[in-house]
């Protein structure tokens, strides 16, 4: 297993935003958490990424506990994040940016990660001299994922990639997503758009307030009535859970 959260418990001050949260990401897998606003989906990345301290539990990656490891040292052993809202540099250039998702790596060289870049996101390319804060909404979430890149990373962790996004370009992007993962790159993805992260992912799990309340491969949980009535869009709601409410640790 490549990436294990083992009844991994957050708190926000009093708040228990992870009640126990138990996940696992094995190499070559696209594996997506789903479920409502305040579901405790970015605050499970952001408790990977070492961003929120864990009160109890503890994540291993690739065989060590990483629990209470500082961030910039888990991206130098290979967990980088495209976070919520981008997160870009505004006020640096394209390459500007793309060169500061290398920062952490011994290996400067990264000339085949810019070519990665490039060819996974062509519109990249074309605007590699622009500033990141005159892009369009696309081109900075292609930009996001494209500087997580350059760290090489073992898993990439996604969230919310189609957030704010045209369908035509919810599309390029989730296909892009696979093309990275057929590439060779691990991948955690946190979604809204549950139909999409499901039909791109291997297995998933169903987040309610701080817990995992279903896990199965993807495409069971697409027919599961369940997620159907309150993710999907349809089927009907069974009398065994409710959409999580909306709560500020998300």
């Amino acid at each position: 297993m490549l990436l294990e959260l083992d009844d991994v418990r957050v708190h926000y001050g009093q708040v228990e935003a992870l009640k126990g949260v138990s996940v696992s990401v094995d190499e070559g897998e696209i594996v997506t958490l789903i479920g409502a606003n305040g579901a405790g989906k970015t605050t499970t990345l952001k408790t990977i990424s070492g961003i929120r301290p864990v009160t109890s539990g503890r994540i291993m990656f690739d065989g060590i506990d990483i629990t209470g490891t500082a961030p910039h040292r888990l991206v130098e052993m290979g967990i980088c994040q495209a976070p919520e809202g981008r997160g870009i540099f505004p006020g640096m250039s394209v390459l500007e940016n793309l060169d500061m998702g290398a920062y952490a790596r011994r290996n400067k060289d990264t000339a085949s990660d810019l070519e990665r870049v490039f060819e996974l996101f062509p519109r990249l390319q074309e605007r590699r001299t622009q500033s990141g804060g005159t892009l369009s909404g696309g081109e900075q979430q292609m930009l996001a994922i494209g500087r997580a890149l350059m760290a090489r990373p073992k898993v990439l962790l996604l969230d919310e990639p189609s957030m704010g996004l045209a369908p035509m370009l919810v599309a390029q992007i989730f296909s892009i997503i696979t093309e990275i993962n057929v590439q060779g790159t691990t991948i955690l993805l946190v979604e809204q758009n549950a139909t999409q992260a499901l039909q791109r992912a291997h297995r998933a799990y169903v987040l309610e307030v701080g817990r995992v309340v279903k896990s199965s491969d993807a495409e069971s949980l697409l027919d599961d009535e369940d997620v159907k009535a309150a993710y999907l869009g349809g089927g009907r709601r069974s009398s065994g859970g409710s959409a999580a409410p909306s709560d500020p640790t998300g």
